[in-house]
């Protein structure tokens, strides 16, 4: 008991596979993800710095290394299922929470749950960091996604991940870090040898124009 099993269950999230129940020619788990979104949230937030914004590191660091831990009770759910709806969402998030507050209480030290419930809330809020957050967490999915489509696989549900994660970081276009990922990144990605090359850059200029552009 206690922060043993703390410890223990770090290696558990490396045997928990993300979209499970799908053909995948590469296997990521939450572990992997966890740490991929912390090192693009520390590029990301580098580039907001270096346009004038003031960067809270520890909280940005502490948002993404913490941000998937709850899965280890529910398991990754696949975006398009667990974002069908607001009410859905909601619903994964108040078990989310319940499940993991449990835990906190049942295996950290009185005078450590207030530190960890606090870390293990959900990190994706209207500041800075949590929108960095929110932004790094669909890049890697964007990658992820890409990463399948590239390889040939004709699943339908990675085009899916892939809009969904396109046009969620679109929300956030007013960011410096986002204009830098759209003019400097998403460039170098496309240009990458895949199958279908020229659906893939078709559906890509789509949603950055109609979000770019919403009256039009």
């Amino acid at each position: 008991m206690g922060v043993h099993n703390y410890f223990k269950s770090l290696s558990d999230l490396e045997n928990l596979f993300r979209c499970p129940g799908k053909f995948k020619y590469q296997e990521h788990s939450v572990a992997a993800h966890s740490f991929k979104v912390t090192k693009i949230a520390q590029f990301l937030g580098t580039v907001e710095e270096a346009h004038g914004e003031k960067v809270d590191w520890k909280a940005l660091y502490e948002k993404a290394l913490n941000h998937d831990y709850a899965e280890l009770f529910t398991g990754d759910i696949k975006t398009p299922v667990k974002y069908a709806s607001n009410e859905l969402k909601e619903l994964f998030s108040q078990v989310e929470a319940q499940m993991t507050k449990k835990f906190v209480e049942k295996e950290f030290p009185e005078e450590f749950q207030s530190i960890y419930l606090e870390r293990f809330q959900e990190g994706k809020d209207d500041t800075l960091e949590g929108r960095i957050l929110s932004v790094a967490d669909k890049i890697d999915l964007l990658y992820e996604s890409f990463g399948e489509i590239q390889k040939g696989n004709p699943e339908p549900l990675f085009r899916e991940i892939y809009q969904e994660a396109l046009s969620t970081i679109m929300e956030f276009k007013d960011m410096n870090c986002v204009q830098y990922f759209l003019k400097e990144i998403v460039p170098d990605l496309l240009s990458e040898t895949y199958i279908p090359q020229s659906e893939l850059e078709q559906m890509t200029e789509d949603i950055i124009f109609k979000k770019q552009n919403p009256s039009e």
